[in-house]
């Protein structure tokens, strides 16, 4: 006689060792999400330096001789990659990671350094898919992967405390708050 096949405990096992294989991912979106969810309060992937500089005195009604003046005044030897008009007395120039606003009627800059925060711009670049190719795939697996472990985890446990009880209930408690919100959104 063949043995019987037991789904639960398969389902308990594919469900575990997953859970195990999808620890690092699970937690790098988590952390990346929470910082992505308010990028409207900071910049989730960079640092923004601000400092203004006096320049003194700048050529008036020659911007790019404005600009360079002022590079060489805060001792600035990276060439820019452009110097572009901001208004009539104002020029912007953009270096590689780094923008001066120069202000010759003021004779200040407005020095803005732009730096990668550590650990999240790398886990942003992936939970954003920046990197396209072989990533999305990974990204997919994941996805895929996440499915699995809700169905199989509402399937896990059985009796009073499984879907045929009190999981049936956290379960409509669980899809209630996307609904609502895809309702209200909607309109």
């Amino acid at each position: 006689m063949a043995p019987r096949f037991h789904w639960r405990r398969w389902l308990i096992a594919s469900h575990r060792d997953l859970g195990y294989l999808m620890v690092g991912l699970t937690i790098a979106y988590a952390i990346s999400g929470l910082a992505v969810n308010h990028a409207e309060d900071w910049n989730p992937t960079y640092s923004i330096r601000k400092e203004t500089h006096a320049v003194g005195a700048l050529p008036v009604g020659d911007l790019p001789a404005a600009a360079r003046v002022t590079l060489d005044r805060l001792g600035i030897s990276e060439p820019p990659q452009s110097i572009v008009p901001a208004g009539a007395d104002r020029v912007r120039v953009f270096l590689e990671n780094r923008t001066l606003t120069v202000d010759v009627a003021k004779q200040q800059a407005l020095d803005e350094q732009v730096s990668p925060r550590p650990f999240l711009s790398q886990v942003n670049f992936l939970h954003l898919n920046r990197g396209k190719g072989v990533w999305t795939w990974i990204a997919d697996l994941y996805a895929v992967g996440l499915v699995f472990m809700a169905l199989s985890g509402m399937l896990i446990v059985k009796g009073r405390l499984g879907l045929a009880g009190r999981g049936f209930w956290l379960l409509l408690a669980g899809l209630v708050p996307p609904i609502v919100f895809v309702l209200l959104a909607g309109s």
